[in-house]
């Protein structure tokens, strides 16, 4: 595992990954098929990995936090970034990072939350996460009224992130007053566009992100790599042309879920077996398996 600090670089050469996490049929975390689902994507050239929402991290148990970041730091390459995330609520990140403090993950996300929570609020518990692990983290801007484009920057100015997963999804994302705005006062090499395929070649080539993250990376990362590589050489037709091959597969997760269609599509596309999902979320119905299956097994075959 990478133990570095992450570089504005890095994300130019490799997509960030976000993938589920695997457990047996007790809930408990699957070292083996979390093993496979990172070889998998590593063996696709992608080296760093963010576990977050597509993980369900909002709702793993405080005392099997520290197996989990035992099971990351084991199961990825020596050059793989592994980002764990933390909270969403005050309380549980704080206890995750008395977890944290004397591991080597180079950055840690703060999963974000709107339930009672002001701006103000939020910017001192971000400061007293980064203080108590003593690394900066990955801010994660998901909706409007969590922070605004200046909370964002005077937390970047004072040092406290390693970098801002930008997230706030549009029915146009070329048409973007908030990115807009950010980008005014943040560095965009420092801003990672975070919506999966389907936005960022407008988010990097418009708004100058640095690079994207991606679900269906897992699926068939090789593929991924390929569009982000001609985002970076302004071959824009040919990534446009990869971005549409991933809208099957991410027209049925923002039809059903995000988080359960990429879980089931994983399993289903034969990667490695997922697992029940920790709940509170809950597996797809039987009737929406077919059209995941499909759509998985046919992403992962595309070269």
């Amino acid at each position: 595992m990478q133990t570095t600090p992450v570089t504005s670089d890095q994300f130019s050469k490799s997509v960030l990954a976000v993938p589920p996490l695997a457990r047996d049929n007790r809930l408990k975390i699957c070292r083996d098929n979390n093993e496979k689902i990172v070889r998998h994507i590593e063996a696709g050239g992608v080296s760093m990995l963010l576990y977050g929402g597509n993980a369900n991290l909002y709702h793993i148990r405080p005392s099997e936090y520290g197996e989990l970041l035992d099971v990351l730091q084991d199961v990825a390459a020596d050059d793989t970034l592994v980002i764990p995330a933390v909270g969403p609520t005050y309380g549980t990140m704080m206890d995750q990072a008395d977890v944290l403090k004397d591991t080597k993950f180079p950055t840690v996300m703060v999963l974000p939350t709107k339930a009672v929570m002001t701006e103000p609020g939020l910017m001192t518990g971000f400061r007293h996460f980064v203080e108590a692990i003593g690394r900066p983290a990955v801010l994660y801007i998901k909706e409007e009224g969590y922070i605004s484009p200046e909370g964002a920057a005077e937390l970047m100015e004072d040092g406290l992130v390693s970098f801002i997963k930008y997230a706030i999804v549009r029915d146009d994302p070329a048409d973007d007053p908030f990115l807009e705005r950010l980008v005014d006062r943040v560095d965009p090499s420092r801003i990672c566009s975070g919506i999966g395929e389907q936005p960022a070649l407008i988010h990097m080539k418009k708004f100058r992100c640095s690079g994207y993250t991606s679900g269906c990376v897992c699926v068939n990362p090789a593929l991924s790599q390929k569009m982000l590589a001609a985002i970076v050489a302004g071959d824009y037709d040919t990534a446009e042309a990869i971005r549409k091959q991933f809208l099957p597969l991410e027209d049925l997760r923002n039809e059903i879920n995000p988080i359960r269609v990429l879980h089931e599509a994983v399993a289903l596309s034969g990667i490695a077996a997922t697992g029940p999902h920790l709940p509170l979320l809950s597996g797809l119905a039987d009737s929406a398996q077919p059209a995941v299956k499909t759509a998985a097994v046919d992403l992962k075959q595309l070269q």
